[in-house]
């Protein structure tokens, strides 16, 4: 079994049940282990829209890095996903972040996230599942990673809902 992790964000419409919804059909189709707690997040590229919602959640799967992204695809359809133009609002995005210490190029999919140790709004709930793990393109922890990046944008906890998912994993 591999140890995946996917970041869940969404901006649009009703942003916690959104990342409610998408939580409930990734976890009728794969073992989730653990979810980070949510955080408010200010947009990054185009900033005249709504703030998101963030977190990642880690997943045992022993499907290889497509299977896993053609799942995604499947509850992000479900739950209605459509931007408009690149870094646009979105009700739900779903992205592999790290699958095990795999290095994954291919045309529809890159892992690691090609961006993510640039990104604090998915760094920081993904340094709360697991600091230690090692971004293999980059050869360093989460965490070494998070504290060159620092504080690059508004990234809050947040506080609604008391930071649970009903009936999953609590954070």
């Amino acid at each position: 079994m591999i140890t995946a992790y996917v970041a869940l964000g969404g901006n649009e419409g009703d942003r916690l049940g959104y990342l409610e919804r998408a939580m409930a059909e990734i976890s009728e189709r794969l073992t989730v282990t653990a979810l980070s707690p949510l955080y408010e997040t200010q947009p990054v590229g185009f900033i005249k829209q709504g703030w998101f919602l963030n977190a990642v959640v880690a997943i045992e799967t022993d499907l290889s890095p497509g299977g896993l992204l053609a799942i995604l695809q499947v509850v992000e359809q479900k739950l209605g996903k459509a931007t408009p133009f690149p870094n646009g609002p979105r009700t739900i995005d779903l992205d592999i972040l790290l699958y095990g210490g795999e290095i994954v190029d291919q045309v529809n999919l890159i892992v690691p996230h090609p961006r993510l140790h640039e990104r604090e709004f998915v760094m920081r709930p993904l340094a709360d599942l697991d600091g230690n793990a090692i971004v293999p393109t980059q050869g360093k922890t989460v965490c070494q990673l998070l504290c060159e990046l620092g504080c690059t944008s508004e990234v809050r906890p947040w506080l609604g809902a008391s930071n649970v998912f009903p009936n999953h994993v609590a954070l």
